[in-house]
């Protein structure tokens, strides 16, 4: 296949040839290696958290500062996300996730081999570092290997229930790691995975990159949102300790809002911005954006105060709580399988919808918790509507994120993404954690028992994450456009091409059939 159809019909989703491995790239088994690398991402987040105490004990954190554990990770991660996602575009995207995997896996073992609390942050925070190349950039990947339509929403059905159940498969796995060897293994376990992924993407990864990415970096621009959204992410972690009105947090919310603004002056006057403006104008990414902003403020948080209610109120130890779970990963996954298909007759939106009634009402039967050995009939049937919620949630909306977005922008849209989840997620756990903590003190003062007030507690936050899956919904409902069904102007290759039939299917359909609108749609 020639080189010159892939220059006259930009919007094909693979951007150069001659950087690729060659025509025969089988998609399927690019999905299943970066799938395995974002799992291996998603699932560092949750299962650390079952090897808190054991870590605490064995390193000598105070209370107070084995947050960081956490924190240190959600930090790094969160402010380098939009930069790695950019970069994914400028040096080549398996460039950068074959990097960021090595990242990733390094800090992994530095982290299991660690002696002090010094040591094992440092290396968290190399941890958030790779996982903020790895992410978009897998993401990335994705989109420039599936055409868009019913084969990208099929491959994003996959990503969607990575995102949903890797955090509850994460506390599973943690809570057997940690009973049946110890805490060092729940790092551990990223170096074996690392090193096939390691090994295998050259094989199975094409590399791509859009001709001229590297004409000129904006340094500007990358410093100013990355010290932005780091300021962003500290003060909320912060938030909860120092007081929402305290100078601390003031200051640490205007820095942020300075940076952030500053960094919007920059795009503006620069000649190759780090994060083009005109990419807002695509409404129905920008549209995702804000409604993933404030369903991740929503969803994120729930893991923590659910596990806190299990293992807390109801006793039970980390084993136990991860196989509490397993309802809600099962049927995430099963629900994201099948959203795929439901996305494919009615499109994003109303598919995303049904999703946040879903998790709002899912939400709203966890509040209604006793305290009392109720998993079988509160906890239970709230776990499954909720990952049901889940997974008719993330995948319309990383459909919709990045419908319409050209190949040489791939990056970018991922980490726009990724880092509206993450910001997201941290703004919605320090509102849970006020409102969780205002209402056990309060209940404290009235002179409940403390498996009552802890109860009163994690119902005020589940309440909390259903009004934000509420204002998502709104947001949802108000900003995302609703975009004609285009089954009938695809391509009938695009429709008809299956990865048994045709394992290139993205590659070896006739590109002079590529939909010319593509990459303008809005």
């Amino acid at each position: 296949m020639g080189n010159q159809l892939v220059r006259d019909h930009p919007a094909s989703p693979v951007v150069s040839l001659d950087e690729a491995v060659g025509p025969r790239v089988d998609p399927t088994a690019v999905l299943v290696l970066v799938a395995v690398a974002q799992f291996m991402v998603v699932l560092d987040a949750t299962v650390v958290n079952v090897a808190l105490p054991t870590i605490q004990t064995n390193l000598g954190f105070s209370e107070q500062d084995l947050s960081w554990v956490l924190n240190a990770y959600t930090l790094i991660f969160g402010g380098f996300l939009l930069l790695g996602g950019r970069l994914a575009d400028a040096l080549g995207r398996r460039r950068l996730f074959m990097a960021g995997i090595a990242v990733f896996a390094g800090a992994s073992l530095i982290c299991g081999v660690s002696q002090s609390e010094g040591m094992l942050l440092v290396a968290r925070g190399l941890q958030g570092l790779g996982g903020a190349m790895v992410s978009p950039a897998a993401l990335s990947i994705i989109l420039t290997t599936f055409a868009e339509g019913h084969e990208r929403n099929r491959a994003l059905a996959v990503w969607g229930a990575i995102a949903g159940a890797g955090g509850a498969v994460g506390l599973l796995l943690g809570g057997v790691l940690v009973q049946v060897l110890s805490w060092r293994w729940v790092f551990f376990i990223n170096v074996p995975l690392g090193a096939t992924v390691l090994a295998l993407a050259p094989r199975v990864i094409p590399e791509s990159r859009p001709r001229g990415a590297t004409r000129g970096y904006d340094a500007e621009g990358a410093i100013a949102i990355t010290l932005g959204l780091m300021a962003l992410v500290f003060t909320l972690i912060r938030a909860d300790t120092w007081g929402w009105t305290s100078p601390q947090t003031l200051a640490g919310f205007a820095g942020a809002a300075l940076l952030i603004a500053a960094f919007v002056v920059i795009e503006r006057r620069h000649e190759n911005p780090l994060v083009p403006l005109r990419i807002f104008s695509n409404r129905s990414l920008a549209a995702s954006d804000a409604t993933m902003l404030v369903v991740a403020a929503g969803l994120f948080g729930v893991f923590l105060f659910c596990t806190l209610y299990l293992q807390q109120v109801l006793g039970y130890s980390a084993l136990e709580t991860g196989v509490a779970y397993l309802p809600w990963t099962l049927t995430t996954i099963a629900v994201s399988t099948l959203a795929s298909r439901i996305v494919d007759r009615f499109t994003p939106k109303p598919v995303l919808l049904g999703g946040l009634v879903m998790a709002t009402a899912g939400f709203l039967l966890l509040s209604r918790v006793s305290g009392h050995g109720d998993y079988a009939s509160h906890v239970l049937p709230a776990m499954i509507v909720l990952g049901a919620g889940l997974g008719m949630t993330f995948v319309p909306i990383t459909i919709s994120a990045t419908s319409g977005v050209a190949a040489a922008d791939s990056g970018l849209a991922s980490g726009l993404l990724t880092t509206t989840q993450q910001v997201g997620g941290s703004l919605g756990l320090a509102i849970l954690s006020t409102v969780s903590t205002t209402r056990l003190g309060n209940a404290l003062d009235a002179g409940a028992a403390l498996p009552v007030a802890l109860t009163h507690a994690f119902k005020g936050a589940f309440i909390a994450a259903a009004a934000l899956c509420a204002v998502g919904l709104v947001v949802a409902i108000a900003l995302l456009p609703s975009p004609r069904r285009k089954s009938a102007s695809e391509p009938a290759a695009t429709l008809a091409l299956s990865f048994a039939r045709c394992p290139g299917a993205p590659y070896c359909m006739p590109l002079n059939k590529q939909p010319k609108e593509a990459s303008n749609e809005q």
